[in-house]
């Protein structure tokens, strides 16, 4: 039946075109923006999860930059200790030179003290940031430095769990600095002052050793951390990006049709006009 009220034909062309137009539209924002779902209104589920990967690659990032710093804190007090070591070596070798009765036991012993005042400015100086891990106290008063090495999220919830690296003060201040070395006025005082040393000596190589592995440790940790941001940005692109590719294609094959929509509605609007025939 022919009707000049009611045009099925251009209705259903008109709701295909319209249909096309939406997917068109939806396929130039993909292009423009680069991302599949850009919104909570494109796919709700998938943007939450994205959006919660994208929070965590930029804590993580954030928890890198506090380990490479606190990486250079450690190696600071590593490199204090080595230089300690250093001097003590070289005390020993003094104490030793003096090991005969015909030794010049006073001026062996002044380059002794000397060298352990040295021990003491290394001590103090071998900060960064303010924080010192060979002082008894590294920061205030604690007896111990701590960093953020990750935040682990539980499967499926919200909350997370801070893990630290903590580093405990070698306290040379106390132990080194802090330490008497017996006062060489002859060749058994000076055995005595060998001891002496060859204990603080100990104590020099253990807490280096000690810092050494702390920052081989944090060193580790913020390369894990530097990946896993990078997982976490390349994770969160597949949920959202979009592909190009088939974008592109995508594209060109609505565009045609799109063109074939305006046609097809074109005819079915020119169809009343075939009634008039009728009326001749």
């Amino acid at each position: 039946m022919s009707s000049i009220l009611t045009n099925n034909s251009a209705m259903v062309a008109l709701q295909t075109l319209k249909g096309i137009n939406s997917n068109l539209a939806k396929t130039q924002d993909e292009i423009s923006t680069g991302k599949k779902v850009a919104n909570a209104q494109d796919n709700a589920a998938v943007w939450s999860i994205s959006k919660v990967m994208e929070s965590d690659q930029s804590v993580f990032k954030t928890i890198q930059s506090n380990l490479n710093l606190a990486e250079a804190v450690v190696t600071t007090g590593r490199d204090g200790a080595e230089q300690v070591e250093k001097l003590l070596n070289e005390m020993r070798s003094l104490a030793s030179g003096a090991g005969s009765d015909a030794s010049d036991f006073a001026t062996m012993n002044s380059q002794i003290v000397a060298k352990k005042d040295q021990i003491t400015a290394i001590v103090n100086a071998s900060q960064l940031n303010g924080v010192n891990l060979l002082k008894t106290n590294p920061l205030g008063t604690a007896t111990e430095f701590s960093v953020l090495a990750s935040l682990d999220r539980e499967s499926g919830t919200v909350g997370t769990t801070a893990v630290s690296i903590t580093v405990a003060s070698v306290d040379f201040e106390a132990d080194i600095v802090g330490a008497t070395i017996t006062t060489i006025t002859d060749s058994a005082t000076a055995i005595a002052a060998i001891g002496d040393i060859e204990d603080l000596l100990d104590i020099a190589k253990t807490g280096a050793a000690d810092l050494g592995t702390a920052a081989k440790r944090i060193n580790d940790q913020s390369n894990f951390v530097s990946k896993l941001a990078d997982n976490l940005a390349a994770g969160s692109g597949a949920l959202v990006d979009a592909d190009m590719e088939e974008a592109s294609a995508r594209l060109q094959a609505l565009q045609t049709q799109q063109q074939l929509g305006v046609q097809a509605l074109s005819i079915a609007n020119q169809a009343p006009q075939t009634i008039l025939s009728l009326f001749r």
